[in-house]
């Protein structure tokens, strides 16, 4: 989501300590009935005794249930020296209860795809898990406990305070979200909507733990919560066990008043300045626009996307390709009141910013000397009503969505406003363009006197609720069927065939809720002798071939894939290619057919390639200060100890400037024609489709395409690394990365895998409540995200072992000998029995969700073909993790895995360091 400006999904803390007493009621409440409220396209509205909102989405075809709960308080609830508390409290209520102690075990033991976001106007936190009675009554039980009980105590305020100021200087490392934080402040005079998420430094540090019990007392109530399931289940066994857990709690007493703050009409542009550290130049414009909920905004959405989409709006047109900017992006705060439209250009720090300020600011407010057109209009129309119908595809997708409308004021906005879209007219967009788009109403920092001011009043919504008064939607989309994700399933439902032109293809066939498909192709090239020295030119192939093919510009590819509702990413490197589609059954066939053209006859004109150059020299330029990128270029290197120019190379970015400065346009065609073709592909299908017709045309899309290269998978077997202490310097930075790298010679076929990757899981995998994490981050405090992860090769005897945590840079010593100490630890006394239960079961129940998920089983899938495997073989490896002992994994931990063996790679301030 885009309204991450301050404070990204948020994956939030563990542990406890009791403060709270139950607010249960002793007994069950005969009064506790449930009440239907509405319906609206398959989701059902109720409404319990004490006030808790109750919405239902039951989707059959996938074997995971969502639970999410949505609280109706976020920043602009916070009062003077309480900035942060919404998002501080977000971390705090994973600490626990004294029912549940430890939650993100808990999460992690249930195999469950958690997490918790803060924003504007609510605060959410939800679960993806496998779709088991048992996991529903866990997940509604917890949720209605830390709804009213949890610990809120000043032990863990010590702790997560720490962590939170970490992730608030991580975010001061960001040129773009401090740029756009301080322009939001001089945007907004009153309001707080001006005030970042994060909240500030010192009601970080010092807010009292009485301030943040009573915020949560007040605003954690079931009359100010809205609960959302979605997944397999059966709507009258749900809204049973939801009265016999939620239902149970007592209806406050308390009210909460509403806010009437109103930012005033701006009466003049305003310019702010940052000055830092830094390797690029940036330019945003803000325009206070309507709320979510108000009719001009669909208006709005569209005008964004035809000023901002890339590569066919106007400001890629006007400021990128005349080179006034390597990239520019658009988008809106949808919030509950009058929100903002913000503009974004991305500037070589050697261009002048006043040339780009020029460009930008006239494309923007030049709307009624250049009107927007019809075709534009409808353009828009079809990217934006694309993206919705694809996501009402998803129950989960929708279900995680309805927080943001229920934060504008009423889940049923979703649908309002895709109706309100469909209607959009080119009339609408130039009234919008001309109302909000102008010199008063922008925020670019700087005031300047004017003798007749111009002042935009931003309407308001009065009542949501009359405005959505009777309103029904439209028929459901189709539902699907109930599908079986185990891997004997997959395999009797998966055909496995070789078309003429040598491809392989997996064709899992089966009734997906809006007759949704999803394609996985891969193809691999070259050997090791033939793609010597061409990684930058692969990668360069990649990138452009959705720059536009033999019958369409990069502008009509985008207006061809919005026609056909198609999601399509396709790409490369120097080793192989990639696409990847989600659309309908209706579109497949002519989705395959386009996306042919875009891997077999890429344009590559010298307009393209000269942006693409521009643009990534940017951005690797960006990375040259940025401690994480830097930290993990290190480990990457470290990982791969191979001669520049072999195709496991890792180039430093100072190479990296270098090789794209000589790359040439010529280079790009010539390894097209001779490396791509479809002799080594495989190709994935999984959704609804005609099997026949899709065979029929993946042959004749494959045929007479063949590679000029003989093809020889590049091998990365096992080398001994270093071992040595990598340090780099960036000043000026409030944040830090540490990364330790080892390597083991282990493979995913070996069998030490399993309890490798059992052993890795809770090392540093899991919910936060690993070992590094519930050192570094619970105990220590040092560290806003810390763990472990493990890349097993599938071929090689190989494993890449690394470790990371972020921190501020006085830290990164404290953090180094955290993780020692942890590894020391591991290795002396070994795992715990009901550590090893406790991840087996969440393990193998993430992998059961990754298998519900289309996408990432056609990946898999595809993976397969490859390989030359069925799912036999995951589930073999399954079966191998659920059997392991605490003695087996420990066993093998100690055989691999020492202190020694790590190189300690860290990047930051080291004036800062304290040793």
């Amino acid at each position: 989501m885009l309204n991450r400006w301050i404070k990204q999904p948020s994956i939030v803390a563990a542990a406890a300590l009791m403060l709270t007493t139950s607010a249960y009621s002793g007994a069950a409440n005969a009064e506790n009935k449930i009440m239907k409220v509405t319906e609206v396209e398959g989701i059902s509205e109720y409404k319990l005794a004490n006030g808790l909102q109750v919405l239902l989405f039951p989707d059959q075809t996938k074997e995971t249930v969502t639970v999410n709960v949505t609280y109706h308080v976020g920043s602009k609830h916070e009062n003077y020296g309480e900035t942060g508390m919404a998002h501080l409290l977000e971390h705090l209520v994973f600490k626990g209860t004294p029912k549940h102690k430890d939650i993100p075990a808990e999460l992690s033991s249930h195999g469950a795809r958690p997490n918790g976001t803060t924003w504007t106007d609510r605060t959410n936190y939800f679960e993806t898990f496998a779709a088991t009675e048992k996991n529903i009554d866990w997940a509604l039980d917890m949720e209605a406990d830390r709804m009213v009980n949890s610990f809120i105590a000043k032990k863990d305020l010590d702790s997560e305070m720490t962590v939170v100021r970490n992730e608030f200087e991580r975010g001061e490392n960001n040129p773009f979200r401090i740029t756009l934080q301080r322009s939001m402040a001089a945007a907004y005079e009153w309001h707080n909507y001006g005030k970042s998420t994060i909240g500030a430094r010192a009601d970080l540090e010092n807010v009292p733990i009485d301030r943040l019990q009573a915020f949560y007392r007040k605003y954690y109530q079931p009359d100010n919560a809205t609960l959302i399931v979605a997944g397999k289940f059966d709507s009258k066994e749900i809204l049973k066990k939801i009265n016999q857990t939620f239902g149970e709690i007592a209806k406050p007493t308390r009210v909460i008043n509403p806010l009437y703050t109103q930012e005033p009409a701006q009466d003049g542009e305003r310019e702010v300045t940052v000055r830092r550290v830094g390797d690029i130049k940036l330019l945003t414009a803000l325009y206070h626009v309507p709320a979510g909920s108000h009719p001009d905004f669909a208006a709005i959405d569209v005008l964004n996307e035809v000023l901002s989409a890339t590569p066919n709006g106007r400001l890629h047109k006007a400021v990128v390709e005349n080179k006034f900017a390597t990239s520019t992006a658009g988008f809106n705060f949808q919030w509950q009141e009058p929100g903002v439209a913000i503009f974004v250009a991305q500037v070589d720090k050697d261009n002048n910013l006043a040339d780009t300020k020029k460009s930008l600011l006239s494309t923007l407010e030049g709307i009624n000397t250049a009107p927007i057109t019809e075709e534009e209009v409808e353009r828009a129309k079809r990217t934006l009503l694309k993206n919705i119908n694809l996501s009402f595809n998803s129950s989960e997708g929708v279900a995680l969505n309805l927080s943001e409308w229920l934060g504008m004021g009423d889940w049923r906005l979703l649908f309002l406003n895709r109706d309100r879209l469909e209607k959009v007219t080119v009339e609408d967009v130039q009234r919008v363009a001309t109302a909000y788009f102008v010199q008063n109403n922008r925020t670019l920092g700087k005031f300047i006197p004017a003798e007749n001011p111009e002042r935009v009043e931003i309407p308001q919504v009065e009542d949501v609720s009359k405005m959505l008064e009777g309103y029904k939607g439209r028929e459901q989309v189709a539902q699907g069927e109930a599908f079986d994700p185990s891997h004997d399933n997959i395999d009797q439902r998966t055909a496995v065939l070789t078309l003429e032109s040598g491809v392989k293809v997996a064709l899992l066939p089966k009734k997906t809720r809006g007759e949704s498909v999803v394609v996985s192709l891969n193809l691999q090239m070259g050997d090791e002798k033939s793609l010597y020295g061409l990684n930058t030119v692969g990668s360069a192939v990649g990138a452009l071939l959705m720059r536009g093919s033999k019958n369409y510009t990069r502008e009509q590819l985008k207006e061809a894939f919005d026609k056909l509702e198609s999601q399509v990413r396709v790409g490369g490197g120097s080793e192989n290619a990639y696409a990847s589609i989600n659309t309908t059954k209706a579109n497949l066939n002519e989705t395959l057919k386009l996306v042919a053209e875009v891997l077999q006859q890429p344009a590559f004109t010298e307009k393209e390639f000269d942006l693409y150059k521009s643009e990534l020299k940017v951005a690797i330029e960006q990375q040259l200060q940025d401690p994480q990128s830097i930290a993990f270029r290190a480990y990457a290197r470290h990982q791969s100890p191979y001669p520049k120019g072999h195709p496991n190379y890792t180039p430093t970015y100072e190479e990296a400037l270098a090789d794209l400065e000589s790359l040439t346009l010529d280079q790009v065609k010539d390894f097209h024609q001779k490396f791509y073709g479809a002799n080594q592909m495989q190709v994935t299908v999984t959704g609804d489709f005609d099997q026949k017709l899709i065979t029929k045309t993946l042959e004749e899309i494959t045929s007479n395409w063949q590679s000029k290269a003989t093809y020889k998978r590049v091998a990365s077997p096992y080398k001994a690394l270093t071992v040595e202490a990598l340090n780099f310097d960036t000043p000026d930075k409030e944040n830090a990365t540490f990364v330790a790298s080892a390597s083991l010679p282990v493979g995913e076929n070996h069998k030490d895998a399993p309890a490798l990757t059992l052993g890795n899981y809770m090392l540093g995998g899991g919910f936060l409540n690993s070992r590094l994490a519930t050192r570094l981050r619970q105990k220590d405090g040092l560290s806003y995200g810390a763990g472990s992860f493990l890349n097993l090769s599938a071929q090689d005897q190989r494993a890449a072992l690394g470790a990371y945590a972020i921190c501020a840079p006085q830290n990164l010593d404290k953090v180094e000998l955290g993780f020692k100490e942890e590894i020391e630890r591991l290795i002396k006394d070994g795992f715990t029995e009901e550590e090893v239960a406790s991840a087996k079961s969440g393990m193998l129940q993430g992998r059961k969700v990754s298998r519900s998920q289309d996408r990432e089983l056609a990946g898999k899938l595809n993976s397969n073909l490859r390989l030359e495997r069925t799912m036999q073989f995951s589930k073999k490896y399954e079966q191998a993790i659920e059997q392991l002992t605490v003695d087996d994994v420990n066993k093998v931990i100690r055989r691999y895995l020492s202190v020694d063996a790590f190189t300690i790679i860290k990047a930051g301030d080291m004036s800062k360091v304290e040793k």
